[in-house]
């Protein structure tokens, strides 16, 4: 998601039409537990010769080459999102603007991905899958091109507010797509996999790109991210299946999708959640300085990158069959890891494991927090999910504000303190949500 999910650093059914339980747009929501948890997709031809998967023919393996695909997607989404950040004293100097306004474009992008993303995806839910997946993906190299070529700091901030939108569609179908290539039982499996591109976005691709733009110049990296966003619609077209938009007939409103029995729960606990963690992750420069690792931030980070990324391998794996015990675990790993640094963050070794389990605890969260909401919501996945990015995107703002009055008014130590209150907060709102967390039915 966008910086995200969102970050780390952000669009159709779930499940085919004949699959899904129907939602008539003039009532609420019927949809019970248990049957949004038991849907199995089917492969009846769809409408504009698209077709979906089937229930009688479980997939003897893994749809892999398409999985990496989206998460090919998913990786140059984040990686266009986050470069200005280590790009910025390069892209300040050549646009003759101060490092704060460069900044801005990482702001400004977050903000319309948090502020488009369920109006966008509430009046493109007719339309084909792959179809608007495609344009989202040459969407994301024309914003890059004219980034690479534009000498305008004005030019380039509203293309970074249009890649911020293209990005809001982006994480809200990205779920639902990963999870309808697949038999219900790989789900959460299939999700893991298409959302890796986040973690390895910022583990890899973020430090690859800021050490290759100091060499070749930021103009040239932003040049080859367009050319290979661009080569990514080959790879789409040849492994990524078709699938159809929501008939007009079949589509829930906003308000009938927010009230299925779970959502608003998973919502609390994705707000608190992130909240939490980017109260501490804004400010981990000063946050590491008591345990002398703020000279060495790049270990810090990469410590956390690779952390994140053996988060999500362990959530691939067990998330089919034990979502609620691993949504527990996350939220609290993150209260134990930020309180640990409050209180011991004088402990350089100490502090550093800390981080290693913060990074575990995060890395998962994404597919987490994105396979719940589909499993509950099951045709209107796509809504669901347009509602976890403007939840997750407030957070990062809310938490980087919330972080920047703690540490102005009692200083860094309090940061560690707030986090964990709030994390502490969303393991107790994510014990309390059985329905949200509920075990995928056999």
């Amino acid at each position: 998601m966008s910086s995200s999910p969102l970050t780390a650093p952000v669009p159709a059914a779930l499940f085919p039409e004949s699959a899904s339980p129907g939602i008539a747009p003039d009532r609420a929501p019927e949809i019970a537990p248990d049957q949004a948890l038991d849907i199995a997709p089917d492969r009846a031809p769809d409408r504009a010769g698209e077709t979906a998967p089937s229930a009688s023919v479980a997939p003897p393996r893994l749809p892999v080459g398409g999985l990496l695909a989206l998460a090919a997607v998913v990786f140059l989404a984040v990686l266009t999102e986050t470069l200005p950040a280590g790009l910025l004293p390069q892209m300040s100097a050549a646009l003759r603007v101060s490092e704060s306004q460069i900044g801005q474009l990482v702001t400004v992008y977050a903000l319309a991905t948090a502020l488009t993303a369920i109006p966008l995806i509430a009046v493109t839910r007719g339309i084909p899958r792959r179809t608007l997946l495609l344009t989202l993906v040459v969407g994301f190299a024309l914003v890059n091109v004219v980034t690479a070529v534009s000498s305008s700091y004005a030019v380039i901030l509203v293309a970074r507010v249009a890649g911020g939108v293209l990005a809001g569609l982006l994480w809200a179908m990205m779920a639902g797509y990963a999870m309808r290539m697949v038999a219900p039982a790989q789900a959460g499996r299939a999700l893991a996999i298409a959302m890796a591109g986040t973690p390895l976005a910022f583990a890899l691709g973020l430090p690859l790109g800021t050490l290759l733009g100091s060499v070749l110049g930021w103009r040239m990296i932003f040049g080859l991210i367009a050319v290979a966003t661009a080569l990514l619609v080959v790879w789409v077209l040849l492994a990524v299946p078709r699938f159809a938009g929501e008939r007009a007939g079949e589509r829930a409103t906003l308000w009938q999708v927010f009230r299925t029995p779970g959502l608003a729960a998973i919502l609390a606990v994705t707000l608190t959640f992130v909240l939490a963690h980017n109260v501490t992750y804004t400010y981990i420069a000063p946050l590491m300085r008591a345990s002398g690792w703020s000279d060495r931030l790049d270990v810090v980070l990469l410590v956390f990158g690779a952390s994140a990324i053996a988060g999500l391998g362990l959530v691939g794996v067990l998330i089919d069959r034990h979502l609620r015990p691993l949504v527990l675990w996350a939220t609290a790993a993150l209260a134990v890891a930020t309180l640990v640094i409050g209180v011991a963050g004088s402990n350089p070794v100490v502090t550093i494991v800390a981080v290693g389990l913060w990074g575990m605890a995060y890395g998962g969260a994404p597919a987490l927090l994105q396979n719940a909401p589909a499993r509950v919501t099951g045709a209107a996945a796509d809504v669901a999910q347009s509602m976890v990015v403007t939840v997750w995107n407030g957070a990062i703002a809310g938490g980087a504000f919330l972080g920047g009055v703690v540490l102005d008014l009692g200083g860094v130590g309090g940061l560690p303190v707030v986090a964990g209150a709030i994390a502490l907060v969303s393991l107790a709102l994510a014990f309390a949500a059985r329905t949200g967390f509920a075990a995928l039915r056999r």
